[in-house]
């Protein structure tokens, strides 16, 4: 069985939480996720701040939950 493609979104940062988490509220479809921080960004150390643009992807199976890409 092949793996389902991730979801490529753009939002903006709203909310930053505790254990490195954020909420965001998506451009295209006006809905909130928590989106946590990927492993490269992570290992870059790329601050994210509220009010950030920021691009993210989510598994088509949970999409509440995301994964922060890129700042833009």
């Amino acid at each position: 069985m092949p793996k389902a493609e991730d979801i490529e979104v753009t939002g903006k940062v709203i909310a930053v939480l505790p254990g490195n988490k954020f909420k965001v509220q998506l451009d295209d479809t006006d809905s909130t996720i928590l989106c946590h921080l990927s492993g490269r960004m992570r290992k870059n150390r790329i601050k994210v701040i509220l009010g950030d643009a920021i691009e993210a992807t989510m598994s088509p199976y949970d999409i509440t939950l995301g994964r922060i890409t890129r700042r833009n």
